[in-house]
């Protein structure tokens, strides 16, 4: 499969393939390209690709592949340009039905040019043999190899289109296009098989879009462009099915009318339902449902008298008269008399149905009262004035068999009504749905009513009557059809006869004892006789006994109420009890019979799964059967056509035709025509051999002796001829001769002229050429003078970058060094801190440990140092008695009195604190424990160390680890930050604190 990169590009190469005669190549690249995932987006090309598809399809024929394509095609273009795919299918159906023409005219060209002028001229041999050999005429054998197979595909293509717009919101009105022409093909070609199978198609089509009610681009059949293009589509298909005589589809065709009327809840337009209604009329009189038929035409007549303006007086008359003699065409009498009870209910189905299609609604249960009857649809034409709208002849057809009572001269009354009326109808020019109406369709029905008229009148007058006597009052019909009338008339009670073949006599009347109209005569008689009795002898008077018995009325009036009273408490107790135990049956039987009800629904779908089954396979069988059968007489015909007449096999009447056997019969008839044909035609082509050889051997001659004067003719020709050329080449160079002497004078002034003219041209080409040397060199200095610059353009700009990019390297480089020489300084910096601190610390905690040490010894020897202060340690400052006082006091608290924090942890490690070294500025150091009381943070370097970001000068530094005593110069502030701040006060707190230190 080759990717093509542009939809134009596949285009391209289909044309090429064309060109050399691949088309089913370049048929299967345009194929691969649109059923591709690829070109999923509409494109302009991809129209232009599908016209070449189709074109394709169907030039080779090629139905599947047409499907294929245009289902990708519609997959592609559905949301975008339905437009594209509507032209595309107008052209696929154009194509097909352009080149079933052409076969078609073809083959008439072709059985035209067959057609033999001579009818005595013999037959070629080939075309015996072909004719002998095929069994069929040119035409038949014309027809398969052309039109057969480009009418094949035409109606593929009408499927295939159907298909494919099925459901289709977007494209209704092309669908509805589509059916018509499909429906135009089945009428013109007589295609029955096809026209069936179409209805079926949209039949599916409108079924499956009723079931699956939420598709996408689902047509909306409650919009009335919708409705209008499928009952379009409907009655198009109603028209063809009753001209080409499919009757049973045509009725399919009314109930798909009703149905799509029944699903929208609307009703058409007067114009259709004319048509509708003028269509049910052929149909129901097709099939003999005369009642039904009647029915239609009065809606019929009502819609064109209420809707049809430019109905004449003269075509109101004749649908009128079609609407009442149908009506009295049917039967007086009702078949369904003596049914079983499953007749009579399909028969109210029937008419149900029928009712609901002619336009009546009907209710399920109407046992009581006639529906759809004769007597009703003549009570309606007399209501609606149709008869008063009727012909002269009609009106007293009507009043002669409905009303009048004349047994001996109704059928000579009758006879010359109905001549009249066969003559009656034509086209009617203002009624376009109804064409024609032609009344003598009835007159056989009126013959048969009018017969069974006669029979019933003369029935109620005459219990005997001679055979000819009864044969001439009826002059319709001989007697043998009025026995047969007859028949079916004493079948469904409508008269009761007997006819007597051996004394030539009609009986009327039943003459059984038993007889329903016999006891019914006693009876009327008896009661008619003890009228006359009462009135003859009418019965005495008696006397009043009231008053014997008015004086014990009273007691028996009580009595009796009393008793009737409890009579009613005992009643009303019983019927309680027994509506008590029927309730409870009821509700007993009501379990029983859901039980057995769902117990016999199941077993009936089980029945009616197993019947349908059965009835489908035997429907299938039948039909099988029946193909077979229909195969095997066509070819019974086929083969009698071309057998000789003498030569037919007789067929016996108890043999059993079967298709195989009538194939093996029509192989060994044409196998011995086969054999005596070459028989035949081995004589003829005998005779014709030696026909053409007695042709030859007389024609030798004679041929020799033409060639022989023909010879001679050329020989002559060609010397005068040659005589002739001879002189004329021999002038043409005497002319030649004289032109050239006469030329010869202006040669040396040619020479003269053409040394000048050449002279000059050269000249101007050497100017030419110096100038266009001149012109190059300027070009190739100034190209020259270009490079240069340009080269000097880049070796400046070249070595400018090499500089920027050198002084950027060694800038780089340069924050190096610096970086590392600051870290170098950093790190040596850090060192000396790191020293500093670890001096520091090391020098703090030997004061701690020395100031412990103070503390011990001063708490270990505070009572003494009380009592003798002489004894303080030598080395001890001179004004650190002041303070030991307090120091011992705080030593030893008063009961009650507050202890600091420090002093409660470590009470036993408290002692003498060690007199504090005064300052450079000869101010004494606060110790210790004071410094911690007062807040300060120890230790006081270390601490602005850790706080503070910035490094003390070196000779700062340098003095701090010099030396003195001191571990926090006065002037440490400078180094510390804020924490200078935090260090005096403290001081100044203690010196608060203790007043007589110092």
């Amino acid at each position: 499969m080759a990717n093509f990169a542009k939809p134009e590009n596949a285009l391209k190469r289909a044309e090429e393939l064309i060109n050399v005669g691949q088309k089913q190549d370049a048929l299967q690249a345009l194929h691969n390209l649109i059923t591709s995932k690829r070109y999923r987006a509409w494109q302009k090309p991809l129209e232009r690709i599908m016209f070449k598809y189709v074109e394709l399809c169907v030039d080779m024929r090629k139905g599947r592949f047409a499907k294929d394509g245009l289902i990708q095609y519609r997959i592609v273009c559905q949301h975008v340009n339905v437009s594209s795919l509507e032209e595309v299918i107008k052209h696929f159906m154009h194509l097909s039905t352009q080149k079933a023409e052409q076969a078609r005219s073809q083959a008439e060209a072709l059985e035209e040019a067959l057609d033999v002028d001579d009818l005595e001229a013999d037959k070629r041999p080939q075309d015996l043999m072909l004719s002998y050999v095929s069994g069929e005429k040119g035409k038949d054998r014309s027809d398969r190899e052309l039109v057969t197979p480009w009418f094949k595909f035409l109606w593929e293509t009408y499927r295939t289109v159907l298909e494919i717009l099925r459901n289709n919101s977007k494209l209704e009105a092309l669908y509805a296009m589509t059916a018509h022409r499909a429906f135009q093909f089945c009428k013109q070609y007589k295609r029955t098989t096809e026209f069936r199978r179409l209805c079926e198609i949209i039949r599916n089509h409108l079924a499956n879009l009723n079931k699956y009610k939420d598709q996408r681009d689902r047509p909306d059949l409650s919009a009335p462009e919708s409705l209008q293009l499928y009952l379009d589509t409907r009655f198009e298909q109603l028209k063809i099915a009753t001209e080409l005589g499919l009757w049973q589809e045509a009725f399919r065709s009314v109930e798909d009318i009703h149905g799509l009327m029944s699903i929208v809840k609307k009703t058409p337009k007067a114009s259709l339902m004319v048509v509708y209604y003028a269509k049910l009329t052929e149909i129901f009189w097709i099939s003999s449902s005369h009642l039904y038929h009647a029915y239609a035409w009065l809606n019929l007549f009502s819609l064109q008298k209420s809707f049809n303006k430019n109905l004449s007086q003269k075509d109101l008359q004749l649908i009128a008269s079609s609407v009442v003699l149908a009506a009295l065409s049917v039967t007086p009498y009702n078949q369904t008399r003596g049914a079983s009870h499953l007749e009579v209910e399909n028969e109210k189905e029937r008419n149900l149905q029928m009712s609901n299609l002619i336009g009546f609604n009907l209710e399920s249960k109407l046992e009581n009262r006639e529906v759809l009857s004769r007597s009703a649809v003549l009570t309606e034409l007399v209501s609606k004035g149709v008869l008063s709208c009727a012909t002269q002849e009609v009106k007293d057809l009507y009043h002669l068999l409905e009303n009048d009572f004349l047994p001996l001269d109704v059928a000579s009354k009758i006879h010359p009504l109905l001549m009249k009326i066969s003559k009656l109808g034509g086209k009617l020019t203002s009624a376009s749905s109804v064409p024609e109406v032609q009344l003598s369709q009835y007159v056989p029905s009126l013959e048969r009513l009018a017969t069974l008229r006669l029979l019933k009148q003369v029935s109620q007058l005459y219990e005997t009557m001679k055979i000819e006597s009864l044969s001439q009052m009826i002059p319709f019909f001989e007697f043998s059809m009025v026995e047969k009338i007859s028949v079916d008339a004493v079948k469904h009670n409508f008269i009761a006869m007997k006819v007597d073949h051996m004394k030539g006599a009609v009986l009327f009347g039943n003459m059984g004892l038993e007889s329903d109209k016999l006891q019914d005569h006693l009876t009327v008689f008896a009661e008619s006789l003890n009228k006359a009795r009462s009135m003859i002898y009418p019965a005495p008077k008696k006397a009043s006994k009231l008053c014997e018995v008015l004086p014990g009325l009273g007691e028996i009036v009580d009595k009796e109420h009393r008793r009737l009273l409890a009579r009613k408490s005992i009643i009303e107790k019983r019927k309680e009890e027994q509506e008590r135990q029927l309730l409870e049956m009821e509700r007993e039987e009501e379990s029983k019979r859901q039980h057995l009800l769902k117990k016999t629904e199941e077993a009936e779908k089980k029945r009616l799964a197993a019947m349908f089954e059965q009835q489908r396979a035997e429907r299938i069988r039948k039909e099988i059967e029946e193909r077979e059968l229909e195969e095997a007489q066509a070819l019974l015909q086929e083969t009698e056509k071309h057998l000789k007449r003498g030569k037919k096999k007789p067929i016996l009447d108890g043999e059993k035709l079967t298709k195989q056997t009538l194939i093996e019969r029509a192989l060994s008839e044409q196998l011995k025509e086969r054999q005596e044909q070459e028989k035949r035609l081995q004589k003829v082509a005998k005779t014709m051999d030696h026909l053409e050889r007695a042709k030859r051997e007389e024609a030798a001659p004679l041929i020799e002796a033409a060639f022989q004067r023909r010879l001679v003719e050329e020989k002559v020709l060609h010397e005068r001829e040659q005589q002739l050329e001879v002189e004329l080449s021999r002038q043409r160079h005497d002319g030649d001769l004289k032109e050239k002497n006469r030329l010869a004078r202006m040669l040396e002034n040619k020479m003269i002229f053409q040394e000048r003219v050449i002279s000059r041209r050269q000249a101007e080409f050497d100017q030419r050429r110096v100038e266009r040397e001149e012109r190059i060199k300027q070009i190739i200095q100034a190209r020259k003078q270009e490079r240069d610059i340009k080269r000097k353009k880049i070796f400046y700009v070249g070595s400018e970058e090499e500089r920027i990019k050198k002084m950027r390297e060694e800038e780089e480089a340069r924050k190096r060094e610096e970086a590392e020489r600051r870290r170098k300084e950093e790190a040596e910096h850090k060192a000396k801190m790191d020293e500093i601190a670890e001096k520091q610390r090391q020098r703090e905690r030997e004061l701690e440990e020395k100031e412990r040490l103070r503390r011990e010894a001063l708490l270990g020897r505070a009572p003494e140092g009380i009592s003798r202060p002489s004894e303080i340690p030598a080395g001890s400052h001179t004004t650190e008695p002041v303070v030991v006082a307090p120091a011992a006091a705080a030593a030893a608290p008063a009961p009650g009195k507050y202890v600091p924090r420090f002093r409660r942890e470590r009470p036993e490690s408290s002692g003498p604190a060690p007199p504090s070294e005064p300052d450079r500025w000869g101010k004494p150091a606060p110790s210790e424990p004071d410094r911690w009381a007062a807040g300060s943070r120890a230790p006081p370097l270390q601490s602005d160390r850790r706080t503070s970001g910035s490094r003390a000068p070196p000779q700062d530094s340098d003095r701090l680890a010099g030396g003195g005593s001191r571990a926090t110069p006065p002037d440490s502030n400078r180094f510390g930050g804020g924490s200078g701040s935090s260090k005096a006060e403290p001081w100044r707190s203690s010196r608060a604190r203790n007043p007589q230190r110092g």
